[in-house]
């Protein structure tokens, strides 16, 4: 499906429950770098079933969506501003209750748990609740950030024109042959390669200089939120790591899930469980009165 707004058509996967309407809260799911709406196939069927329509969408430059030839548009405040937008529509469509104005259940994973908290610092969309899953306070640490700084440099060492060739140079040589060594599925590697090779070069070197350099907005968070907030991560992380995200959720007062046998990817890698986590939150979210602003 394809999502309308005024700043563009974005790429969009729906779920709706199998039987009856829905009676909840819809919710967004944002990808992270790199990534797409089929990072969520394995919940987003789980999610629906629990009687909300679900929406995951491609940013601003991902895969299916189209890209912007300006590297403002891919910086966190564009971002946002997008999926504020998409948000809005999401919850107008789906008519759901809210106090004044449709909500929506905004979730982000990794760099798009990112964006989701700086469409809340901003107060640009009503959100019945945020969820940061496998996202941290501020820069990206562990392992993935020595391997994003390597591959940073090569992409700020090249021109714009020099970009598209430089990320298939980089997928042929490092990245899908490390998937095959992992013993990812031919059919899966093909669809990786197409993504990957769809994401916008210009769109990749803002995103990730980004992801190095952001800044902790923990408390600024902790003030804006009106609504509920769930801090979700892989037991092995290897992205922040589980401690740093640990922390940002006491900071935050938010709840904080641990998922087992879970890395950087829980709704991949542990769907149901991730699903049911999800699930529980958000029917609790709806149940709980709104406030104007939490206390700092």
């Amino acid at each position: 499906m394809t999502i309308k707004t005024s700043r563009g058509a974005f790429a969009a996967l729906e779920a709706l429950p199998a039987t009856g309407v829905c009676e909840r809260s819809p919710a967004l799911l944002v990808p992270g770098f790199t990534g797409s709406k089929e990072d969520f196939l394995s919940v987003i069927g789980l999610l629906a079933a629990a009687g909300r329509r679900v929406v995951a969408i491609d940013m601003r430059g991902q895969y299916e969506t189209a890209a912007s030839q300006d590297a403002a548009a891919y910086s966190l405040a564009a971002l946002a501003a997008d999926v504020a937008l998409i948000a809005d529509e999401v919850a107008a469509q789906d008519g759901s209750p809210g106090n004044g104005r449709p909500q929506v259940h905004l979730m982000g994973h990794s760099f798009g748990g990112l964006v989701a908290r700086e469409v809340v610092l901003a107060r640009a969309a009503p959100t019945a609740s945020l969820t940061l899953m496998s996202s941290g306070p501020g820069g990206l640490t562990g392992p993935r950030a020595a391997d994003l700084r390597q591959v940073l440099a090569a992409l700020e060492a090249v021109p714009e024109t020099e970009l598209a060739g430089l990320v298939k140079h980089i997928w042929e040589v490092e990245l899908e042959p490390g998937a095959v060594a992992d013993g990812t599925a031919p059919d899966v590697v093909e669809f990786l390669r197409t993504r990957m090779l769809g994401n916008c070069p210009l769109g990749l070197r803002v995103m990730a200089r980004t992801l190095l350099t952001c800044p902790d907005r923990t408390k600024g968070l902790r003030q804006a939120a009106a609504g509920p907030l769930l801090v979700v991560y892989g037991e092995d992380d290897d992205a922040w790591a589980p401690a740093i995200q640990e922390a940002m959720a006491e900071r935050l007062k938010a709840q904080r899930v641990c998922i087992p046998a879970a890395m950087h990817s829980p709704a991949v890698e542990a769907p149901e469980t991730t699903a049911s986590t999800l699930t529980k939150f958000w029917n609790a979210a709806e149940a709980t009165p709104r406030s104007a602003s939490p206390s700092s």
